[in-house]
């Protein structure tokens, strides 16, 4: 493979949508905007939907203070996607189509930015293109706030969802305190099978307005322990808030949520919900007080008025890595953060490079020594671990008191 590679970039968002998505996409696309090798950039319509439907938008035709913007504009602003790409050894039509396209476009560098499936599909385009002998150098830049990626310490996105939850937490502990009766409140958090965002509950906990009780998927639940949980804090204060991850189960593996069957993302996955609901009619059957669950939902992944700034840093590097060491002949890689810390001991985020295949489809969960022994909360060594990588307050740009968002032209290449 030579050292300088001419011709145009694809860059593409897949996977669910976070606060700080879009300043990867700021750092990839702007590394490639100011790289002489780079022709054109190219940013793909939902995905890798918009490479296999030939919809590209032409980056290079956006106003600079517009694409800027992009640092503070939560979700994926060039459209997401959960499409999974076949094995290409059991059906290739994709990768043709994939490469017909990278050819039409003289396309010779690809970053995708997403999650653990994001990069299997990166993993595969990388592992096709060096099978048909076209020289294209793919790297992947992380994205998931379930902060569940294998190799990386974190990931972009998760710090900012776990500020935006440990805030929240904060708030509904407040306001579920206001009255003198007694009452329980069911906080439902995302993750299926992590819980790094339910254990992030505990930071507002740590700083005194906080769940009680916090129940991760990494372990089993068992319903007649999280009732006698449940009851020994509201005999004890009169009040229980409880933190619990969408992804919470049985020990036969079976979801708590009743809603476990009711759909399936483009992946297979499970689309949970509807769990503090039912948590809450189980609670009040079983003692009888005012109980109310609440379900976050989709505000938890685009609270970008709550994002950290180490988040919004850190995502914009990993963009701008991807570009370089693919510029440097580096391919077939995902960005990856280490961690460490300085003399003073203040948090330091390194990057390194990792192999596609090591990421795909591996997930990463929370320490079981993290867990405490009744498996209703985590230990410090969490709240140390989340606490830097909340750090920070974006200066958020405004139009008459409101969030100004960047405004793409999207003029689609021809």
């Amino acid at each position: 493979m030579s050292e300088k590679l001419i011709g145009a970039c694809i860059f593409g968002q897949s996977g669910g949508p976070t606060s700080v998505i879009n300043a990867s996409a700021y750092g990839a696309i702007r590394a490639a905007l100011d790289a002489e090798e780079i022709t054109k950039v190219y940013g793909a319509a939902h995905g890798i939907k918009g490479v296999l439907d030939d919809k590209l938008y032409v980056m290079d035709e956006e106003d600079p203070e517009e694409l800027r913007l992009l640092l503070n504009t939560p979700s994926s602003e060039l459209g997401s996607c959960r499409y999974k790409i076949a094995d290409p050894d059991v059906d290739d039509t994709d990768y043709k189509r994939i490469l017909e396209i990278f050819k039409k476009y003289n396309v010779r560098y690809f970053f995708y930015n997403g999650g653990n499936d994001s990069m299997d599909t990166c993993n595969k385009i990388s592992k096709y293109m060096q099978k048909v002998g076209y020289e294209c150098r793919v790297n992947g830049v992380p994205k998931t706030i379930d902060n569940d990626l294998f190799g990386t310490d974190h990931c972009p996105g998760f710090a900012s969802a776990a500020k935006y939850i440990a805030t929240s937490c904060m708030e509904i502990n407040k306001d579920a305190r206001v009255y003198d009766t007694g009452m329980v409140t069911i906080i439902e958090i995302m993750g299926r099978h992590a819980g790094w965002l339910a254990g992030s509950a505990a930071l507002a906990t740590e700083f005194g307005s906080g769940p009680d009780l916090i129940y991760l998927p990494e372990t089993d639940f068992v319903m007649d322990d999280f009732l006698a949980d449940v009851k020994r804090v509201y005999d004890e204060t009169g009040k229980v808030l409880v933190a619990v991850s969408e992804g919470i189960h049985y020990a036969d593996g079976s979801f708590v949520s009743e809603a476990k069957t009711s759909a399936t993302d483009g992946f297979g996955h499970a689309q949970l919900g509807g769990l503090a609901t039912m948590l809450a009619e189980v609670v009040k059957n079983h003692m009888g007080c005012k109980v109310r669950g609440v379900e976050l939902s989709l505000l938890q992944r685009c609270g970008a008025h709550l994002a950290s700034a180490t988040d919004i840093q850190e995502a914009q590097a990993a963009g701008a890595q991807a570009v370089k060491a693919a510029l440097e002949g580096i391919t077939d890689k995902m960005v990856a953060f280490e961690r460490s810390y300085d003399e003073n001991g203040n948090y330091v985020c390194g990057m390194k490079l990792i192999p596609l295949s090591d990421v795909a489809n591996y997930e990463k969960k929370v320490p079981l020594e993290w867990i405490n022994e009744t498996k209703n909360g985590v230990k410090k060594e969490f709240i140390d671990y989340v606490l830097p990588l909340i750090q920070g307050e974006p200066e958020i740009p405004r139009e008459c008191s409101l969030p100004r968002y960047a405004r793409l032209k999207k003029v689609l290449a021809k």
